[in-house]
């Protein structure tokens, strides 16, 4: 109807109006045109280092710098992928960097949860006062405290072990995760704690049975976050790993590139099956990523 109606005025009009109609919806797709094609030209700009690293990975030793450069492989030797497995364990890289990357995940999503709940839906005293601190801890640099936190793991013998890569996850999962959940928790009405209250749900029932499930987008977020920031860490590894056997895939790989300095082919192939798991993980995760970031900051 409302179409007809449009169409109604338009021909009461005359044709002066269905110029300017005209004119207006040109306008309009040439404006998404422009959008769209900014976007695609941002998009092949950022994917041309991916596109670099996946290309060289798969050519010759002499052939990564010839000039001009050799976007598409000839021959492709998908043999240097084979090849980094046999020269260093990069499986056993993997397994230390997927347990510590999972129990570190694990740890934050309980403990930052569960201090959210409290700031977003407890009441007592200094609770605000206390938030800020916490805010506030997110201004200091890791490296202030690098020195005092390596002394106690020394101290309670956690050195060239796992233990102060994943324990410090459980207690509180970092502030900015904890403020996000807080941000995420105060968005949900507070007549659901109501309604379960009456029902003779306890508190820790209303955070495990109400708000839990529905924050899984922001809980998405945190976890993408988390993945990413273990799985590529190298300092924290770097300072508390001695052992070999007990190597991420970023100690792993820079010892890779202390012995093989000059086989960029399979320095790259290396850096690709490193890379692959977070590409897939932010791809099958991007709905709740998107989400995540919206609804958390709908109301502050």
């Amino acid at each position: 109807m409302a179409q007809s109606a449009t169409a109604r005025t338009v021909r009461s009009q005359g044709p002066q109006a269905s110029t300017f109609l005209g004119r207006r919806s040109v306008q309009k797709v040439l404006s998404r045109v422009l959008v769209y094609t900014m976007l695609l030209i941002g998009a092949a700009i950022l994917m041309l280092p991916l596109a670099w690293l996946l290309s060289s990975s798969l050519k010759q030793s002499g052939r990564i710098f010839q000039v001009p450069p050799q976007w598409i492989p000839d021959p492709v030797v998908w043999g240097n992928y084979a090849e980094v497995w046999r020269m260093i364990p990069f499986g056993l890289y993997v397994r230390n960097t997927s347990l510590i990357t999972a129990a570190s995940i694990v740890g934050a999503l309980a403990s930052s949860s569960i201090v959210a709940f409290g700031f977003a839906r407890l009441r007592f005293p200094g609770r605000d006062a206390l938030f800020l601190i916490l805010l506030a801890t997110i201004m200091i640099p890791s490296q202030v405290t690098l020195i005092p936190t390596y002394v106690m793991f020394r101290i309670v013998g956690w050195l060239d072990s796992y233990y102060p890569l994943i324990v410090p996850a459980f207690f509180g999962g970092g502030a900015f995760n904890i403020f996000l959940l807080r941000q995420f928790f105060m968005k949900l009405p507070l007549e659901l704690d109501d309604a379960a209250r009456i029902d003779g749900c306890s508190t820790f029932g209303i955070f495990r049975r109400i708000l839990l499930p529905q924050s899984r987008p922001a809980l998405g977020v945190i976890a993408i976050f988390l993945f990413m920031g273990n799985w590529n860490d190298f300092l924290a590894p770097l300072i508390y790993l001695n052992s070999p056997d007990k190597y991420t895939l970023a100690l792993g790989l820079n010892m890779f590139r202390g012995t093989q300095y000059t086989a960029w082919h399979l320095l790259m192939a290396a850096s690709t099956m490193t890379a692959i798991p977070c590409m897939i993980l932010y791809f099958l995760a991007q709905r709740y990523f998107i989400q995540g970031i919206v609804f958390t900051g709908i109301k502050g």
